[in-house]
């Protein structure tokens, strides 16, 4: 039981190190301003919240680390990270679409759970980037208007050939380093030549893969054994026992474990007919998978990390119990 624990534990973290070293590459390709840097403007776009819905439907917990790591880089807004979060069920789907649940149920739940979440992700989404840009603007109002400084006819001409002598230093530079101007793209060749490259966009981010990878495989060997300490069955027959009020506020929490297992549980219970279809809804809303991990390795930006995970959570219970007030009301 505890070598089981220990083997799951190794092989969802390998399961994830190739999306890591992407992740990493994609990064490093970003910041050296290279095309797909150029290309990436479209993960903050208007349609970025949409899209993150629509990844983060994929069932596998590397898009909601992805997209953890790219908020923390600002690649991506507040509203696309919630979005990748709310969408994210891990490998609930693929456990529904595997139960013994018949065909007509274990479809109509997959697409109501997906339709949902897709719904209220890039709702969500799209109201946090609204309000995110209207306190921004509203920031930028209450900034002093800057006063230009008066120079005399001697002082502007020394600034003038300031920049004269800035901008053919950068042309030097330029030249020096490789640097071609096409259009919008600059491609960067450095003189050192392909090992500098090697080493910029590959030993460099598969240094920082293994390191989170590392993190990662630490708390999965953790919350791993947590489980077989305590037993799925235990687990399954708490949630199985929580009443159907209480349902959605246990699946809620337990949907902020980071790790598979917690998915996994909740859509076994569900196809088992121990918890309710809001119940299951809204630990699979509050599941983000990994990605809170990757928010707080980011110590100091704990509170907006908690703020974030608050917010989820309240977000999970309160569908999953709206969810259940309309499945009593209309459906029993």
């Amino acid at each position: 039981m505890w070598l089981d624990a220990i083997l799951e534990a190794v092989l969802d973290t390998l399961k994830l190190l190739p999306f890591l070293l992407l992740l990493y590459i994609l990064i490093e390709l970003m910041e050296h301003n290279t095309r797909i840097g150029r290309a990436s403007g479209a993960l903050s776009g208007k349609a970025a919240p949409l899209v993150g819905c629509a990844t983060g439907l994929v069932p596998m917990c590397g898009f909601s680390v992805m997209a953890a790591k790219l908020y923390e880089k600002k690649y991506v807004t507040l509203g696309t990270l919630l979005a990748v979060f709310i969408a994210t069920s891990d490998e609930a789907f693929l456990v529904l679409l595997l139960s013994e649940m018949p065909w007509t149920e274990k479809a109509l739940s997959i697409l109501a759970m997906c339709g949902i979440k897709l719904v209220l992700g890039a709702g969500v989404g799209y109201l946090a980037d609204f309000i995110a840009k209207r306190r921004r603007g509203e920031a930028e109002k209450l900034l002093p208007i800057p006063v230009p400084e008066e120079h005399d006819h001697a002082d502007g001409h020394a600034h003038c050939e300031d920049e004269e002598h800035a901008h053919l230093h950068e042309h030097e530079y330029a030249a020096d380093h490789g640097h071609e101007h096409e259009g919008e793209f600059v491609a960067c060749e450095h003189k050192h030549g392909k090992w500098s490259a090697l080493s910029l966009y590959f030993f460099s981010p598969l240094l920082h893969a293994l390191e989170v990878a590392a993190f990662i495989l630490l708390v999965n060997l953790i919350f791993n054994l947590l489980f077989a300490w305590v037993g799925e069955e235990n687990v399954m027959g708490f949630l199985q026992g929580g009443g159907y009020w209480y349902q959605p506020l246990i699946c809620s929490v337990l949907g902020l474990v980071p790790n598979c297992a917690s998915s996994v549980i909740l859509a076994e219970v569900y196809a088992m007919g121990g918890i309710s279809f809001g119940s299951c809804l809204a630990g699979l809303i509050v599941n983000a998978g990994l990605g809170y991990l990757v928010l707080f390795r980011n110590i100091r930006a704990w509170k907006r990390t908690l703020a974030i995970v608050i917010f989820m959570l309240v977000l999970g219970i309160a569908v999953g119990y709206a969810a259940n007030a309309v499945e009593f009301t209309f459906v029993r």
